[in-house]
């Protein structure tokens, strides 16, 4: 489940990224853990995202959430990426890239093919949903090997 700071998070995160050329992928805030842990993923547009866009983002965005002062405690900031070559597994994962290109390879081949290539929609209980230009794709997920991030768009 979200916790509820996120959509705040991420509404204050945006504009910081952007700010210095950077997405934000999304964010998960680890509650569980003392001092709380609040992960923020950014993903750099032109280039391969480095640790020197993690830490500028670290930094802007450390600044901004200290004056907004959404968060009443103390919390450790961590900046990452996702990968581009990424495995996608996790229903968090599946929700935070939903509308990215996404390659699922499937094992023995579904509908006479083991690779769909297309927009990530979401997954469920039996398939994997992918928009292949406007074509809702429904892939058992029995057969589903992998889903990753298609980093050739």
């Amino acid at each position: 489940m979200t916790h509820p700071l996120i959509p705040q998070i991420i509404e204050i995160a945006t504009p910081v990224a952007e700010e210095l050329g950077l997405e934000v992928v999304g964010a998960v805030f680890h509650t569980n853990q003392r001092p709380p842990v609040l992960r923020v993923d950014i993903r750099n547009p032109q280039q391969d995202t480095g640790l020197n866009d993690c830490e500028r983002m670290s930094r802007a965005l450390e600044a901004s959430l200290d004056a907004a002062e959404i968060i009443p405690d103390a919390y450790v900031l961590e900046i990452s990426s996702p990968g581009i070559s990424r495995e996608i597994t996790t229903d968090r994962e599946f929700i935070s890239f939903k509308g990215f290109p996404a390659i699922v390879s499937t094992s023995p081949a579904y509908e006479g093919q083991q690779e769909w290539v297309g927009q990530l929609i979401r997954r469920d209980e039996a398939k994997v949903y992918l928009n292949q230009k406007g074509r809702i794709v429904e892939i058992p997920r029995s057969q589903v090997t992998k889903v990753q991030l298609d980093e050739r768009r």
